[in-house]
């Protein structure tokens, strides 16, 4: 044979050669099971907390607080809203009584407004405004179920209503909300204790909502809990309270033992 038919002949057998390596590439791509992706959050834990789903109201106006009379309410924004003896939808706002416990179960008897003083402790949360509106209560839980207490909700101010009641309230009841807390844990914060295990957000639930943090880097932290004025301080690793210790105030310390 001569040498140009070798030559042609060898070439046309590489052609053919690389076409069917080629169509078998195809046939394997188009046959293989694609490659699973990895879902980039699977490794990322989901705190049970965060899929608790708490109820709004979005309250505008004085029917709205109105409807909530015979309803209980539960404190969620623990040692943020102070009362007061209600005296006939009245309060002095000189004398309040204290600060709300979280999880403090109140039941609603009424509403009325009153004019707030412009500055000072009673208008440090809701704004003293033209007037604020406070819903009277009782306190099932307590040792006085029958006595009457008011707490400002909000406030009426340029022809309009602004209200907190979604920031301070849950509508359901808390231990049911966070039963898998479990009674243990309930029991605690419904002492209002602190225990070593429990995370920031039981630790809120139970000490209060007005904190001092060290950092920005919530469960693996130093908070300070106020604590309605027997501070303590815990510290959070993984989100599990590791080292609890009561504060000294005016040489005093916290009246509330760690658990």
């Amino acid at each position: 044979m001569q040498k140009g038919p070798k030559i042609a002949i060898a070439t046309t057998a590489v052609m053919v050669l690389l076409v069917g390596v080629r169509v078998g590439l195809i046939y394997r791509a188009n046959h293989e099971a694609a490659p699973v992706r990895k879902n980039p959050y699977a490794d990322v834990p989901v705190d049970p907390d965060d899929n608790v789903f708490l109820r709004k109201k979005y309250p505008d106006s004085l029917a709205d607080q109105r409807s909530l009379i015979g309803q209980t309410l539960w404190v969620s924004a623990g040692g943020q809203m102070t009362y007061y003896t209600d005296k006939g939808n009245r309060v002095d706002y000189a004398k309040p009584v204290g600060d709300l416990p979280g999880a403090t179960p109140l039941l609603i008897k009424g509403v009325f407004e009153q004019k707030a003083p412009a500055s000072g402790p009673a208008v440090f949360r809701i704004p003293a405004g033209e007037r604020q509106v406070l819903l009277a209560f009782t306190l099932p839980s307590s040792s006085s179920p029958s006595t009457l207490y008011a707490t400002p909700v909000g406030d009426f101010e340029n022809g309009s209503y602004n209200f907190v009641n979604d920031q301070v309230f849950f509508y359901d009841d808390p231990h049911k909300l966070y039963s898998f807390w479990g009674p243990a844990m309930w029991s605690t914060i419904d002492k209002h204790q602190a225990v070593l295990g429990m995370s920031e957000n039981q630790a809120m639930m139970s000490l209060g909502e007005v904190t001092t943090p060290d950092s920005d880097n919530p469960g693996n932290r130093t908070v300070v809990f106020n604590n309605d004025g027997h501070p303590i301080s815990i510290v959070f690793v993984n989100n599990k309270a590791v080292k609890i210790t009561p504060l000294t105030v005016a040489g005093q310390t916290a009246s509330h033992p760690a658990g």
